[in-house]
């Protein structure tokens, strides 16, 4: 199970005293609010955040010990991430998507479909992308109509595609 979630990329430096701009990888901005501290790269080391505003849909940051512009353009392209601990609560029927990448697809008349191997995430809704064995691809929009049950536990989702959906 996945222990860290990518919540962002620092995609550049915003000023001369440290800040940054992060490119937001989250369905929720503002969950960088709440943000105290965050693991950086590929090593997740720790950073502590000093604070946190936003411009258009980008989060400008503040961090901690981060206090000049060369300093800050170290950290260009290198992704946030949080611990799962660190987490907002789900709400019913919310799954993490990296839970859920590789769950098996069946549909509601239990024909094996593929593996759910992405989620491409849209403002309207998420689309799920199945990859069947011979690694054809199929695009289910992520809506109760045409994906009545996802069981996390069981790693197992379950379809209802309209004709030329999976054909």
């Amino acid at each position: 199970m996945i222990t860290h979630f990518k919540i962002g990329q620092i995609v550049n430096t915003q000023g001369l005293k440290g800040e940054v701009r992060v490119y937001p990888l989250t369905d929720d901005i503002n969950r960088f609010d709440e943000l105290k501290y965050f693991y950086l790269g590929k090593e997740l080391d720790k950073y502590e955040v000093e604070r946190v505003r936003y411009k258009g849909n980008m989060v400008i940051m503040k961090i901690k010990g981060i206090d000049i512009i060369e300093s800050a353009e170290k950290l260009k392209n290198k992704y946030i991430y949080v611990s799962r601990e660190e987490t907002r609560e789900l709400e019913e029927g919310e799954f993490f998507i990296a839970d859920m990448i590789g769950m098996e697809v069946f549909t509601v008349d239990n024909n094996y479909v593929g593996v759910l191997s992405e989620v491409l995430q849209y403002a309207a809704n998420d689309v799920y992308v199945i990859k069947n064995d011979e690694d054809k691809e199929f695009l289910i929009p992520a809506t109760m109509k045409f994906v009545p049950s996802i069981d996390i536990n069981e790693r197992k989702m379950i379809v209802n595609p309209i004709k030329g959906m999976i054909d």
